[in-house]
């Protein structure tokens, strides 16, 4: 069995006021990352501070924390998010960070999201919150995306918000157009209506749609425990799990580097070692680790 690849999803939209842990300046960015890299991280993502659906994310912030962080762990592999589609951008503006990020020898490995969906917890009624909030990739938005890291050698991660998104990465490797991917399987927490649960039958949905391709795949639960619920079978089956602020839900204020402790204790109980960043580079196809210009 591989050894175990485990990202660390610093903050994502996640704010102070919901843990006071969750980093969000440059320099609190690096701290984090670094300590869950010393714990056993090998995959680092976070966002700047731009919002969930801007047309189009600052360069700056993520090259002054990635040079930050690589200077300290020059082999982490370090991908940013992207903001969502719409009349008001399009694919270029939103993947634009992207390229300026490779063109300064900083990224390795990019996001691909093959597929849209709406966004909103539930209100108070138990409700989906009626608002008008949809994180929209058109086929068109995932054909550039994939066309850009082709083109630069990056490798990508394609997130899997709904089975209907692994279908369309499905189809890019059966064409043969899908670069060096890990394949990220989000679950839906209990306080969200996205995505499937996180529960046994729900992965072995998923890993039968994934036999006999090879990718390399990875578990998450959005608004929810990873931990306690997906990763122990993710770690069984030879899969990868992310955790980190971005993503975890439940009771106290833990910080990013205590979720990838947990899952490092684990993978040692289970017998399984924790993959370090060049070996996580290896597994998925990254190429090798530049050194940063500009």
């Amino acid at each position: 069995m591989d050894p175990l690849v485990i990202e660390a999803a610093l903050n994502g939209v996640t704010m102070p006021r919901a843990n006071p842990h969750v980093p969000r300046t440059v320099a609190e960015i690096v701290a984090s990352a670094c300590a869950c890299i010393e714990a056993g991280a090998s995959v680092v993502h976070h966002h700047a501070d731009d919002g969930l659906l801007d047309g189009r994310h600052a360069f700056e912030p993520y090259r002054d924390a990635w040079r930050a962080i690589l200077a300290r762990h020059p082999d982490a592999i370090l991908y940013p998010t992207m903001g969502g589609g719409g009349s008001h951008t399009d694919p270029v503006e939103r993947y634009r960070h992207v390229e300026e990020l490779d063109d300064a020898g900083l990224i390795r490995m990019a996001l691909v999201d093959p597929g849209s969906f709406s966004v909103g917890p539930l209100d108070d009624d138990g409700l989906p919150l009626a608002i008008d909030v949809v994180y929209q990739n058109t086929f068109a938005d995932v054909r550039h995306m994939v066309d850009v890291c082709a083109e630069r050698g990056l490798g990508v991660h394609v997130s899997v918000f709904e089975p209907g998104f692994l279908r369309v990465a499905l189809a890019y490797h059966r064409a043969g157009r899908l670069p060096p991917a890990k394949i990220q399987l989000y679950f839906g927490g209990d306080g969200l209506v996205f995505g499937l649960p996180p529960t046994r039958a729900s992965l072995a949905a998923y890993l039968a749609m994934l036999d006999g391709t090879g990718l390399p795949w990875m578990v998450g639960v959005i608004g929810g425990d990873c931990a306690a619920t997906i990763a122990g079978e993710a770690i069984a089956r030879g899969g990868h799990v992310r955790v980190g602020l971005e993503d975890w839900a439940g009771s106290g204020a833990p910080r990013n580097e205590d979720l990838v402790a947990e899952i490092v204790e684990m993978a040692a109980r289970a017998g399984r070692p924790v993959a370090t960043p060049a070996e996580a580079a290896r597994l998925f196809g990254l190429p090798p680790a530049r050194a940063a210009v500009g």
